[in-house]
C-alpha cells in the first residue's frame, strides 16, 4: 500500500507539472514561416457527379447506408467550392496565408481510377483553381490522396490489392504532368493511419472493411509501397524540370509518459513506434520498427498465426522506400498518457492496441496542447532532424458561434508550443484545419473546425468569417501570438 501510495503522489505531480500555467511563447515567428490553412476535396468541393466526375468509396459508403454518418448526410453539394474558386480564393488572399493544402479527387480526374480515361474538365478545375491561388501570391500544397479512393478500384481489392502501387503511380503521374509546373510542395497519402485503422481494420469509415489486427497491416504496408512508387516517378521524370517537395502526411498525437518511471518512459516511446514509426520508419529507413516486427510476430504465433500479421518488406522494396521524403508532414491535433501495462490476453480477434502493448489515457490532458513541442523533438531525434511541415492543427466543436474563444485558445498554444522548439528543430510552416466548416467524415456536419462558418442551410453555402478567422489574420501579419512581440 505504501509502495502504491507513493506512486500515484508521483503520478498526481507529474500532471501538476504539465497542467501548470502556461506562458505564451512571446517570439516572433520568422519572416519566411508558411501559415497556411487547408481542406479536402470530398470535404468541401461537392459536385459529387458533375463534369464527368465518377463514384469513390465515401460517395457509395454514404450513399449506400447514411446511417454511418451522425447526421445521415453526405458530401454531395458540402461546401460547393467546385463552383465557388474566386470567391474562396479571395477569402484565402483576405487571411493573408502563405500557402493553401487542397486534395485532387482522383476520381475527378480519372473517373475509373486508371488512365485509359482522363478527364479534362476535371483537370481544368485543379488548373482553374491553381491558376487564382498562383496570382495571388498564394503557395497550393496539393495532396494526391485524402481518403476518396474510386470505387471501381476499390472493387478491384482497393488497398489490399498489390496492385495499388501501379494505379496509384500512374494517377500520380498524370497529376504531376498536368500541375508539376506550378506546384512545389506535393503529398502523396493523408494519414495513413485513418485510412487504414479506419477504413480497413475497425471498419468505421469508408470503405468500411472489418479486419482488425490484420486489415490495417495489410492496407498500410500495399500503401507505403504506393508512396514509394509515385515518389519515385516524380524524382525520376519531374524533379529535374520542376525541383518540387514530395512527402507523405502522418498523423500523430503524442504520447507522454503518465510518470518519469522508466517503464513508463519507455511505454511511451513504444506506442510512437506504434503509431508514428509504423509508417515514418519504412519511408526513412526502409522498414518497420524492430519492436513492431518483434511483438507482433510472437503474438500472431500464439494467435495461432502461421506467419506474422505484420507482412514484410522484400529487399529491393526496402531499397526503394528508403529516403522517399523531401519534408516531415505532421498532422496532429491533441496529445495523452501513455503507461506501461500488464501484457495483453491473447484474444482473438486481435487488435493494434493489443499488439503496442501500451496503456493510454487523457485524463488530467488539459487541452492536450502540451505535447506539440515534444512530438517535433521526437521527430527530429529518430529522424535526423528533418524540415518539417504541420499539415493540420485546429479544434474541433460542435456549435454554430461565430465567438469561437475556445478555438483560439487551443490553436494559440499549440503554435506557442510549436515556436518552443523551432531554436531546435526545423520547423518551417503551420497549416490551420480548417479553412471553413465542411464534411467532416463520419461526424458529418455536426463536427467543426472552420475559422470560417458555412451556412449549409443556405443553397449559397455562404460564408461567415469567426473570431477566430479574425486572430489568424492578425498572426498572419504580426507573426506574434502576443500583444508584445519580440524578435
Amino acid at each position: 500500500m505504501i509502495l502504491n501510495f507513493k506512486v500515484l503522489i508521483l503520478a498526481v505531480l507529474f500532471i501538476n507539472i504539465l497542467a501548470e500555467d502556461y506562458v505564451i511563447n512571446n517570439k516572433r515567428f520568422p519572416a519566411d514561416f508558411m501559415f497556411g490553412v487547408a481542406t479536402s476535396a470530398y470535404q468541401v468541393e461537392g459536385g459529387w457527379n458533375e463534369d464527368g466526375k465518377g463514384v469513390n468509396i465515401w460517395d457509395y459508403f454514404t450513399h449506400k447506408n447514411s446511417s454511418v454518418i451522425r447526421d445521415k448526410n453526405n458530401g454531395d453539394i458540402a461546401c460547393d467550392s467546385y463552383h465557388k474558386i474566386k470567391e474562396d480564393v479571395a477569402l484565402l488572399k483576405d487571411l493573408g496565408v502563405s500557402h493553401y493544402r487542397f486534395s485532387i479527387s482522383w476520381t475527378r480526374i480519372l473517373p475509373n481510377g486508371f488512365r485509359d480515361e482522363v478527364n479534362q474538365k476535371g483537370i481544368d478545375y485543379y488548373k482553374n483553381l491553381i491558376r487564382e491561388l498562383k496570382n495571388n501570391n498564394i503557395e497550393p500544397l496539393v495532396t494526391l490522396y485524402h481518403w476518396d479512393l474510386p470505387q471501381f478500384l476499390e472493387d478491384l481489392g482497393g488497398f489490399f490489392s498489390n496492385s495499388l502501387k501501379v494505379w496509384f503511380a500512374e494517377y500520380a503521374r498524370i497529376c504531376f504532368q498536368a500541375f508539376g509546373e506550378d506546384v512545389k510542395y506535393w503529398v502523396t497519402f493523408n494519414e495513413p493511419s485513418s485510412i487504414c485503422n479506419n477504413g480497413y481494420g475497425n471498419g468505421k469509415s469508408a470503405p468500411g472493411i472489418y479486419n482488425p489486427g490484420i486489415g490495417e497491416y495489410r492496407c498500410i504496408h500495399n500503401l507505403l509501397n504506393a508512396h514509394a512508387a509515385a515518389y519515385h516517378v516524380y524524382d525520376k521524370e519531374f524533379r529535374n524540370n520542376y525541383n518540387g517537395k514530395v512527402t507523405i502526411v502522418h498523423s500523430i498525437s503524442y504520447c507522454q509518459p503518465k510518470t518519469n518511471s522508466s517503464e513508463d518512459i519507455e511505454a511511451a516511446d513504444q506506442k510512437m513506434q506504434f503509431n508514428l514509426g509504423w509508417m515514418a520508419d519504412p519511408i526513412y529507413f526502409g522498414d518497420y520498427p524492430e519492436i513492431m516486427k518483434t511483438r507482433i510476430a510472437k503474438r500472431s504465433k500464439l494467435e495461432g498465426f502461421i506467419e506474422s500479421r505484420l507482412p514484410e518488406f522484400t529487399k529491393e522494396q526496402k531499397e526503394r522506400l528508403k529516403n522517399t521524403s523531401d519534408y516531415f508532414a505532421v498532422n496532429s491535433y491533441d496529445s495523452y498518457f501513455g503507461f506501461a501495462i500488464p501484457e495483453p490476453a491473447i484474444i482473438l480477434p486481435p487488435s493494434l492496441d493489443a499488439d503496442s502493448g501500451v496503456g493510454g489515457t487523457m485524463e488530467g490532458i488539459g487541452d492536450g496542447s502540451f505535447g506539440m513541442g515534444k512530438l517535433l523533438l521526437w521527430i527530429k531525434d529518430r529522424y535526423n532532424n528533418p524540415d518539417m511541415i504541420i499539415t493540420e492543427n485546429g479544434l474541433m466543436t460542435q456549435t454554430e458561434t461565430l465567438e469561437d474563444d475556445d478555438r483560439i485558445s487551443m490553436v494559440k498554444n499549440c503554435l506557442s508550443r510549436f515556436r518552443d522548439v523551432m531554436d531546435e528543430v526545423n520547423l518551417l510552416g503551420y497549416t490551420l484545419w480548417s479553412v471553413m466548416d465542411n464534411f467532416e467524415w463520419t461526424r458529418g456536419y455536426t463536427a467543426k473546425y472552420g475559422i470560417y462558418h458555412v451556412d449549409f442551410n443556405n443553397l449559397n453555402r455562404t460564408r461567415t468569417p469567426k473570431k477566430s478567422g479574425e486572430w489568424y489574420k492578425q498572426v498572419i501579419q504580426t507573426g506574434c501570438l502576443t500583444d508584445i512581440c519580440i524578435d
